[in-house]
């Protein structure tokens, strides 16, 4: 319960309203969270992370092959883009999208720094993830969409910036799970999310229950 207040705290002070507008989904109901702003960046790269999310196991999991071409949609300061530059190596492609300019730069600082040179920022919208059009194998959003304040047309975005067969991969903390330290607005249920995606053209595959907190949910287009 401790570290559950502390969670909470902690995230009141990182997430911003960055000019979302507040509401709810249409379909499930569920109320939209506010988006990380710059003072959550040390949040992202919590030494804790590793052994709380497990980054590579999800990324095994996910199986991205090299050569691909992938997007880290709300990427952040790129904790997981520089993980999946590795993976799809010299000849595929990351695009690290976010909606905030300081993020990017940070990313773009975390790259460098790393020696990654296979790493293209994209600055996205709230209605518009401003992927190209019909170039990627996956995206992928890790503790990202439930911040969505127009999630019904980022989705369409997102599925039209995918190849034919291409997969949309969510990772959300389990909604289902009282005892994950998050708060509620922050977290998803299975039912919730297919509830949203399914209705947007994206085809439930299946969901991954490998890791301490969180669900791996896998679409294809």
């Amino acid at each position: 319960m401790a570290q559950s207040r502390v969670v909470g705290a902690f995230l009141v002070a990182a997430f911003v309203c960055l000019g979302q507008q507040p509401g709810v989904h249409p379909v499930s109901g569920r109320r939209f969270a506010q988006v990380m702003g710059p003072g959550g960046a040390d949040w992202l790269v919590r030494p804790e992370r590793i052994e709380e999310e497990e980054p590579d196991k999800a990324l095994d999991a996910i199986a991205i092959q090299a050569g691909q071409t992938v997007a880290d949609l709300g990427a952040g300061v790129g904790y997981m883009t520089w993980r999946m530059a590795k993976r799809v190596g010299p000849q595929g492609l990351v695009y690290g999208q976010d909606v905030q300019p300081y993020m990017l730069e940070q990313l773009q600082k975390n790259m460098k720094e790393r020696g990654i040179t296979n790493v293209k920022t994209v600055l996205g919208g709230f209605s518009d993830p401003k992927l190209p059009v019909g170039a990627l194998d996956l995206v992928l959003m890790v503790d990202v969409y439930h911040e969505f304040s127009e999630p019904q047309k980022m989705l369409r975005g997102i599925r039209e910036s995918l190849k034919p067969g291409g997969r949309l991969v969510l990772i959300e903390y389990r909604g289902e799970d009282p005892t994950v330290p998050i708060r509620p607005e922050h977290k998803m249920t299975v039912k919730q999310v297919r509830a949203e995606l399914e209705p947007e053209g994206f085809g439930f595959v299946e969901s991954l229950e490998i890791l301490p907190r969180q669900h791996i949910l896998v679409f294809r287009r």
